[in-house]
């Protein structure tokens, strides 16, 4: 039943924004990594997820805000269901570090998706948080993806619930990994530029 649902939701959204996947830098692979794009629409993340290839979608977690992903019971079906995501308390006020079943994820081999801008935007790119940092220093031989989401800030506007059918694309890139002496304004500006460097590469 839940492969189902998850077969329903993601063909879904291939019919209504026309997800589109290009492999610009790398391939897809059974390998850990943590995968770190732009984020301007809830559907983001069903993009990303539609995009990898199936044996690789039960081992790639994207990572979804609690306060909205689980205020609701269906927001949480479609998140743990149908994305396989786990759920980020942004709150500051549960107990341990909130980091924690990320790292855990990563040690057993699994893969992320981050959004390291932490809000959604409209249509830039805002300056990354520093999760990523903290999660590429602890997994330095973890490859870094980036990847841009084109059109989705207006196939789903902030601030609405209307689909407007468009072509989006999940652009990946090259991956990077954090320099041994590299201090965290510097990481997260290489990363933050791996990001936009898509959103600018010639048509």
């Amino acid at each position: 039943m839940n492969a189902l649902v998850r077969w329903l939701v993601l063909g879904l959204v291939r019919l209504l924004a026309g997800a589109q996947a290009n492999w610009q830098g790398c391939t897809p692979e059974r390998r850990p990594r943590i995968y770190f794009a732009n984020h301007t629409s809830h559907l983001d993340t069903v993009v990303i997820v539609a995009a990898l290839p199936p044996e690789l979608r039960s081992e790639t977690h994207p990572v979804a805000a609690l306060d909205y992903w689980g205020a609701t019971k269906l927001r949480r079906l479609i998140a743990t269901v149908c994305l396989n995501a786990v759920l980020l308390d942004r709150s500051g006020r549960g107990p341990g570090d909130p980091l924690a079943p990320l790292v855990d994820l990563l040690s057993r081999g699994h893969s992320l998706v981050l959004f390291p801008e932490g809000t959604r935007g409209e249509g830039t790119v805002a300056p990354f948080r520093s999760g990523l940092f903290n999660l590429a220093r602890q997994f330095p031989d973890i490859e870094l993806v980036p990847v841009y989401l084109e059109n989705l800030h207006r196939i789903l506007p902030k601030g609405t619930m209307l689909i407007v059918p468009l072509i989006c694309t999940s652009w990946f890139g090259a991956p990077i990994r954090l320099d041994p002496d590299e201090s965290r304004g510097a990481f997260l500006g290489r990363a933050r530029g791996a990001v936009l460097a898509l959103a600018e590469r010639p048509a």
